[in-house]
């Protein structure tokens, strides 16, 4: 069933057709930077494993410190902000022995992006908005973690939908205007999250804007689960996603001629955030700001983009350049959506009328 936009999703797309959008930065590059123990990360909660490194805590734990990320970028110019909860789901929190506090976390979560993003209205009027964040989790339904048995599946369709579904409906509930499946390696996973998002429309009898985001894996311009950049395009088409595009993986030089296919095929706004160029050999990104700026400013120039941002790496001079880089250039023409057959496997294939 086709619902009537949402009021968010509509006030989005009157933005979009005036400007380039900003959304945010990294916030696990972020977090690196204040130092934090194991008793940062845990506080009063009594839990079995260690907790260091489970950022997507810190919403409870250390919400000062999110908060202040979440102030940074909007300061620095996003008009979106995503919430802190990429591995605040109960496949991934299992890792630390935390599955029961997915709900919490992700309430929590919307509502510090939620209370900055409407400070940063109400302060100079221009509209913000908040993406309910889903990663992929650390289980694929496409492939087998087993060599020996390729029938495998480490977890099934119908649970990691469910999985999905609690947890946007936690961040909806929490005060997001949109949900966002990124970093998707895995297009059958980002299938399930679909089908969880819109069972959650379908219940509440409302529209829940969805943006899609692929992760390209290597240069061959493929995710892990083999598909094309325009092959995933069209086997995420049906879910009329707000916006879709790429993150991750590469900086923006190397990301720039898979955005390019994007843009020819999509119907959506396109919104990509790269990485801060490649990892050093200690895993540290060194490319900065003003590079980054000046890439994403070369995709704009060639109407690529509607929304721009960074993934691993980045800060908010990172998206304060690219504010700048991008100001004063139009966003790219959105295509018209033409009912016309278009079939994907690994590759596309496209029915000519």
């Amino acid at each position: 069933m086709i619902r009537a936009p949402s009021a968010a999703a509509r006030r989005f797309r009157n933005e979009a057709a005036k400007r380039i959008l900003l959304t945010d930065g990294a916030f696990g590059t972020m977090i690196q930077g204040y130092g934090l123990g194991e008793a940062d990360y845990r506080g009063s909660y009594d839990l079995p494993l260690d907790q260091k490194g489970n950022n997507d805590l810190l919403v409870l734990t250390r919400p000062d410190i999110i908060a202040e990320i979440t102030r940074g970028y909007l300061d620095a110019g996003s008009d979106m902000v995503s919430t802190n909860t990429f591995n605040a789901n109960t496949v991934s929190q299992a890792d630390y022995g935390a599955e029961h506090l997915v709900r919490d976390l992700n309430l929590a979560a919307s509502r510090i992006a939620r209370e900055a993003a409407d400070a940063a209205e109400a302060k100079d009027g221009r509209p913000r908005f908040v993406a309910g964040a889903i990663g992929p989790t650390n289980k694929t339904l496409s492939l087998s973690p087993d060599v020996n048995d390729p029938g495998y599946r480490a977890i099934g369709f119908d649970e990691l939908k469910d999985v999905y579904r609690d947890q946007a409906e936690a961040l909806l509930d929490g005060g997001c205007d949109f949900i966002l499946i990124e970093t998707v390696f895995d297009t059958l996973n980002a299938k399930a999250a679909i089908v969880a998002v819109l069972e959650i429309a379908e219940t509440r009898n409302q529209d829940v804007p969805i943006m899609l985001s692929m992760t390209i894996t290597d240069m061959s311009g493929r995710n892990l689960s083999g598909h094309s950049v325009e092959a995933f395009t069209y086997m995420v088409r049906h879910a009329r996603p707000l916006t879709i595009g790429l993150n991750c993986a590469f900086g923006a030089d190397l990301m720039r001629p898979y955005l390019k296919e994007m843009a020819q095929v999509a119907d959506s706004l396109i919104m990509a955030y790269p990485n801060a160029g490649l990892p050093n050999d200690l895993g540290a990104y060194d490319e900065q700001p003003h590079t980054t700026g000046e890439l994403v400013g070369e995709w704009a120039q060639d109407g690529l983009v509607n929304v721009v941002g960074g993934c691993c790496g980045t800060t908010p001079p990172h998206i304060a350049a690219m504010a700048a880089a991008v100001k004063d250039l139009a966003p790219r023409a959105i295509h018209d959506h033409v009912s016309i057959t278009r079939l994907a496997g690994l590759d596309p294939f496209v029915m000519a009328a």
